[in-house]
């Protein structure tokens, strides 16, 4: 941050110093970073239509910000060193179907209207991918990126690193800012996935619960079953006992148990795919990204409650096969 806006040449002065340290891979410049919550928004009007109704979201950006950043570049340009604010844009998806039919945009201009009312002309250049811009949440919002031209009195470096671990070189990247230009002040360094997973607290909060609580749930569940199947068995010695005294071999007599402990198992898992399913809507607002209704969230459960009663139903197998049937029925 400083104290008065500066220059957007004395900027990229700076950044070009950050390019020039060993393990600097790249560097970018932006108003903010992407997923901050910050956000500079404006009406649009396309031909002289009447302003949409539905802002769009702008963003000073550098010509090496989008590869920086690796937003893919869909067509046309990114910007160059004539581009002015106003003048050049380059546009998301969504702005190119919000405001051109889904058309081709490159080429075409279009008017930001302030909240004072004045306009900005501005020509698009070239197109990218769709990336989030202030919220993980909100749909996907139209965005045009506009050159970083003007004069900042705060601004964003993107710095790509050699290293798998970014804040490796914080302290370097700290003191070469602030020797590059004494009136530079560095407010904070961070990672753009630690800006990502802040949006995210919430569900790894609860998905981190979740998992405890099912853990316990699953331990209980086998604690359970195990007495369960081994008190039937000690009830029904005098059935199996009687079986195996008619011919039942001692495995078929284990395969019946089991079997029986599996069909239980299963009619149980259906009904809880069924109350699931209910409340998939629910289920959705609570994670992020996660579609209730995909193959392995459904199957990764139900496959791991069968394998438990399958774990748990075997002491009472095996006591069922080792059954005596003479001693049964001479207890008898």
């Amino acid at each position: 941050l400083t104290a008065t806006p500066v220059k957007a040449v004395f900027w990229e002065q700076v950044a070009d110093r950050l390019r020039s340290l060993s393990g600097v891979e790249s560097v970018g410049l932006s108003e903010w970073p992407l997923m901050t919550g910050e956000s500079w928004n404006n009406l649009v009007s396309v031909n002289g239509r009447p302003n949409s109704r539905v802002p769009s979201y702008f963003l000073s950006t550098s010509s090496a910000w989008r590869e920086v950043m690796r937003v893919s570049l869909l067509a046309g340009r990114d910007f160059r060193a004539g581009d002015q604010m106003p003048g050049a844009a380059i546009v998301n998806d969504a702005f190119a179907k919000e405001y051109f039919g889904g058309g081709e945009p490159i080429g075409k201009s279009f008017d930001m209207v302030t909240f004072g009312g004045s306009r900005l002309a501005f020509r698009v250049v070239g197109r990218v991918a769709d990336a989030r811009y202030r919220d993980m949440r909100e749909p996907m919002a139209p965005v045009a990126y506009v050159p970083f031209t003007s004069e900042y009195q705060r601004a964003t470096f993107i710095v790509r690193t050699m290293s798998e671990n970014p804040l490796t070189m914080a302290s370097q990247l700290r003191q070469e800012i602030v020797r590059s230009r004494a009136d530079f002040h560095v407010s904070s360094i961070r990672t753009q996935n630690e800006l990502i997973e802040s949006h995210t607290v919430r569900e790894r909060v609860l998905a981190m619960l979740a998992l405890f609580f099912a853990a316990i749930a699953l331990l209980l569940a086998g604690v359970g079953l195990y007495g369960l199947l081994n008190d039937a068995v000690q009830q029904r010695q005098r059935e199996i006992g009687i079986r195996m005294a008619l011919g039942a071999k001692p495995g078929a007599v284990a395969i019946r148990i089991a079997t029986q402990t599996l069909v239980m198992v299963l009619i149980g898992v259906l009904v809880g795919f069924t109350f699931a399913l209910a409340g998939v809507s629910y289920i959705k607002s609570l994670l992020y990204g996660v579609q209730a209704t995909e193959t392995w969230a459904l199957a990764a459960p139900g496959a791991i409650i069968l394998m438990l009663a399958f774990l748990a139903s075997m002491p009472a197998t095996f006591t069922a096969a080792r059954v005596d049937p003479a001693r049964t029925l001479r207890a008898e």
